[in-house]
């Protein structure tokens, strides 16, 4: 027999390499066989249940870091509620509707959109919806996400369009939706007008210019040789201009330069003269804002007028304090033009182009009307100046390309009607997470307009409203309810397959139609209509889900977007919001904090990690990230992330092996019969086990990663683990000290795999399944309960001063080593002196009859005796070093005077002659 032999080398199957890109996959396959996810709901099915409602991607190309973010995130909380006393079913979800699938189709795929009907065009979309959502959802299900992947919910199911029909019925029968011309975001590339979720800001250069209009009617007040000066960063938009607004509490000033007479604001004449070049001017006359009302200007290059006007949203900030106004092309224009009675003039059509109320533009695309419209201020004297400047402006988010303000006719949900219900449920109704959540939300529902809800496309869910013979919009309860009833059946395309009286309940007539003849909406609703009522077609839909949802968790932009709109149908529609909390992340950016682009070369793929480093690297760096901030990935990074995996990895297969031959019915130990420093490491651990079940509960990710990281490699690989292997390795299988020491590397085994399920869970799986006295899968386990730490916090700080003191001796043994002369180059190779109080000796021998192998070292002496000069001096004690008499035992590798003196083993030390001789004899016998 060799003397390795006697050794405790412990054996697992945990595989030191992970291989997780393979080994995830067949574990993956494994639970699918086995129904986990249905497993999971059967064992909670009597808990309490908590529902987060997941916001639905858009069904459109490859899932990146940010998707991997948001579903992984959700799948951390499905599965710690799932582990800790509640039901939590997930019900993963796919925004299918919209323009970037007619985009898709169109300049991917090579579709024809005009060579085919509407209906034909619908049914592509579908089928490309469709084939986008199986291949994300295969690539959520390979980051190990956990869902009704087999009943997930499609915006463009016909019982989830039914219900988006319901809400907005019930939105209509309160008032909230109607008709209207008023200017609105619109997007000349996407024809079709935009929501203030669906615009983002860039920067673009722009003209500004000065434009003086001649008095056309001064009304006895102002000489008609005079001319008022109006600044615009939108030339394009003066063929629109009606009128010239004023400050009703500002002072205008009349002022000559050369022979001409300007108007402009006296507080900003000053500023002016030096932008205009103004070098001789005199000021001739000056008149009060409200003096201007209702006098009328030349239009600069049409033959009409324009009228001036008082408004107060006229300021001083900039310009000339008089405001160039077009109905058609501005929300404060639209307010002053309709209170004045003007017309709301928009001469552009649904492309951008310029149409035929714009004399001498026709056909003109509105950007290159900049530049027309200057030539033509030129040719009538009537621009003052010209420059360019660089500015922040409105953007359609799909297509990257610049939007402009226009008034066409659509459908809108009022704001204004249930605005102050919005505001108060926000602040009585949810709790928001993050701390800028709840003043970002109000802020915007506070200042935003008017919803624009409809949209000139034809993928998407139809406006169930109906016309009249004499142009009157038909929208009852009960043709509302009919149109929902036959999306149902038969789906959305029903509307765009039969005419409009056959979508009509059967006899119905409107005093309206007197021929019984009726036409319908072309125009489909808003995509964040259709996201925004999820909270209908799934949460009230499913008997097994609940509403509100207790939670919603995107990314921080949907503060605009799905956060905002579903808010606002469910407080419009319900009274309530479809959520009691909010939790928001921050956007993907690359290790510099770059927005990531294939042109950057910069882009993460979460395919590409996964076949690279598995899986759950994805998801340890999902639980590293702070996600309230934006956060920040890249190839060095998930090195790092790797590396602390490794970490974990190795940590957890070191005490696997050690626990390989520990049967826990019939070898534990009972806590109060366990060495201090065993209940030491339990107590720790306690402790530990609280503060990650807090963290889980705040989904506070970050602090979990941190928390175990530190417990894995402080407390457990740099402290107990170490020591450990003297025991473990050394000590007779069935001694108090090895079951001592494996009772509690078991007990923390058994509680530490089930928390790092939810962020680890192939790897637990695969632990799991290595650990004696446990069965199925740990996915089916519940989290350790928290416990009173008031106990447990008592015994470690019992501990405060051994870690003071181990501080020290670590410190005298770095330098032992790095001496000049005779290093020490193992703490085995050390005697020890601890110079302390009287006090300190006796607490240090209160913890442990064994110090020595606590700080790992051959020899330890405690003295109460003055230090002598060479000794390290410390706080308030003093550490010595020397090397340790004796010779190395062969078995334990511990220096020890007796090595060399025991006849029948030369090699060991006492102890180790001791545990051979007594458990194997074959030992001595083979010798």
């Amino acid at each position: 027999m060799k003397l390795k032999e006697t050794l405790n080398l412990g054996q697992t199957d945990f595989a030191m390499r992970a291989n997780l890109p393979t080994k995830e996959v067949v574990l993956q396959k494994e639970w699918e066989d086995a129904n986990i996810y249905q497993q999971i709901q059967a064992k909670n099915a009597d808990k309490p249940t908590y529902v987060l409602h997941d916001g639905p991607p858009y069904a459109n190309g490859k899932i990146h870091m940010g998707h991997a973010l948001n579903k992984i995130s959700k799948d951390i909380i499905i599965r710690s509620k799932s582990m800790s006393g509640f039901r939590s079913p997930y019900v993963p979800g796919w925004d299918t509707h919209g323009l970037p699938i007619e985009s898709a189709l169109t300049k991917q795929e090579g579709v024809d959109r005009k060579s085919m009907s509407v209906v034909e065009f619908r049914k592509l979309c579908q089928e490309y919806a469709l084939r986008q959502v199986e291949g994300q959802k295969a690539d959520f299900k390979r980051l190990g996400v956990t869902g009704e992947w087999n009943n997930p919910y499609l915006t463009l199911a016909p019982e989830y369009e039914a219900a988006q029909i319901r809400i907005f019925g019930q939105m209509a029968a309160k008032g909230y939706i109607y008709k209207g011309l008023k200017p609105i975001y619109w997007s000349p590339s996407s024809e079709s007008s935009l929501a203030e979720a669906e615009v983002e800001y860039a920067d673009v250069t722009s003209p500004s210019i000065y434009v003086a209009f001649k008095v056309k009617d001064g009304k006895g007040i102002v000489p008609e040789k005079a001319e008022f000066v109006i600044w615009t960063t939108t030339p394009w938009t003066l063929p629109a201009n009606l009128g010239i607004s004023v400050s009703p509490v500002a002072s205008y000033a009349q002022v000559k330069v050369g022979d001409r007479h300007f108007i402009v604001a006296q507080d900003l004449l000053e500023s002016l003269a030096q932008t205009l070049n103004w070098e001789d001017y005199q000021v001739e006359a000056h008149y009060q804002g409200q003096d201007l009302d209702r006098l009328t200007a030349w239009h600069p290059f049409y033959e009409r007028e324009s009228l001036l006007m008082v408004g107060d949203h006229v300021t001083l900030d900039a310009g000339t304090g008089l405001v160039h106004t077009a109905p058609g092309h501005g929300e404060d224009d639209y307010h002053i033009g309709k209170a004045y009675g003007l017309d709301i003039l928009s001469p552009l059509d649904n492309q951008g182009h310029y149409t035929h109320e714009a004399p001498g533009l026709e056909g003109i695309f509105y950007a290159k009307g900049n530049k027309l419209v200057v030539e033509l201020l030129k040719e009538k004297g009537a621009l003052l100046s010209y420059s360019e400047f660089v500015h922040s402006y409105p953007h359609d988010w799909r297509t990257k390309k610049p939007v402009i303000y226009r008034a066409t006719p659509q459908w809108f949900a009022s704001i204004d009607k249930f605005r102050e219900e919005l505001l108060e449920a926000i602040e009585t109704q949810v709790k928001w997470y993050h701390p800028s959540g709840q003043p970002r939300i109000y802020n915007m529902i506070r200042d935003r307009g008017d919803w624009v809800i409809s949209r000139q496309r034809a993928w998407g869910v139809p406006l169930p409203i109906f016309y009249a013979e004499n142009g009157e919009a038909i929208l009852t309860a009960e043709t509302v309810e009919h149109v929902a009833t036959l999306f149902e059946t038969h789906g959305s395309n029903v509307w765009f397959e039969r005419d409009a009286k056959d979508l009509l309940p059967e006899g119905f007539t409107h005093p309206s139609s007197p021929n019984g003849k009726f036409t319908k909406e072309t125009d489909i609703m808003d995509v964040w209509f259709d996201s925004g009522t999820s909270y209908a077609g799934v949460l009230e839909a499913r008997d097994y889900l609940t509403f509100p949802a207790d939670l919603y968790l995107e990314g921080s932009d949907q503060y605009r977007g799905w956060f905002n709109s579903s808010f606002t149908t469910s407080v419009a529609a319900k009274g309530v919001p479809p959520y009691k909390a909010v939790l928001s992340q921050g956007f993907v950016l690359d290790g510099k904090g770059n927005k990531m682009s294939k042109s950057l070369g910069n882009v993460i793929v979460p395919e590409e990690v996964m076949n690279e480093l598995g899986a759950d690297i994805i998801r340890l760096w999902v639980l590293s990230v702070d996600s309230e901030s934006d956060v920040r990935i890249s190839k060095d990074i998930l090195k790092q992330i790797a590396e602390a995996y490794r970490k974990i990895r190795n940590t957890i297969r070191f005490m696997l092996s050690h626990v390989s031959d520990f049967d826990p019915s019939k070898d534990t130990v009972a806590f109060e019969d366990l060495r201090p420093v065993d209940q030491y490491m339990t107590a720790k651990f306690k402790l530990f086990v609280n503060d990650l079940l807090s963290a889980y509960d705040k989904f506070e990710f970050a602090s979990i990663y941190k928390k175990v990281i530190n417990f894995m490699t402080v407390d457990l690989s740099a402290f107990y683990l170490d020591f450990a292997k003297d025991v473990l390795y050394i000590e007779a299988p069935n001694s108090l000290p090895r079951r001592q020491m494996q009772t509690v590397i078991y007990g923390i085994l058994r509680d530490l795999l089930p928390l790092l399920t939810p962020v680890l869970l192939h790897t637990m799986e695969e632990a799991w399944k290595e650990l004696p006295g446990v069965e199925g899968y740990v996915q089916l386990a519940e989290f350790p309960q928290a416990v009173d730490g008031t106990a447990y916090q008592a015994l470690v700080d019992q501990w405060k001063l051994f870690f003071h003191v181990q501080q020290g001796v670590q410190k005298a043994l770095e330098e032992a080593k790095n001496a000049e002369q005779d290093p020490i180059k193992k703490s085995f190779e050390a005697a020890v002196t601890l110079y302390v109080n009287e006090e300190q000796a006796k607490a240090l021998k209160a913890l442990s009859q064994d110090l020595d192998q606590l700080l790992i070292v051959s020899h330890l002496d405690l003295v109460t005796t003055p230090a002598p000069d060479h000794a390290l001096v410390l706080d308030d004690y003093a550490v010595s070093v020397s090397r340790a008499q004796g010779h190395v035992c062969e078995r334990c590798r511990a220096v020890r005077p007796e090595v060399g003196t025991i006849a029948e083993a030369p090699t060991l030390c006492h102890r180790c002659h001791q545990i051979v001789k007594t458990h194997y004899p074959a030992y001595f016998e083979a010798e």
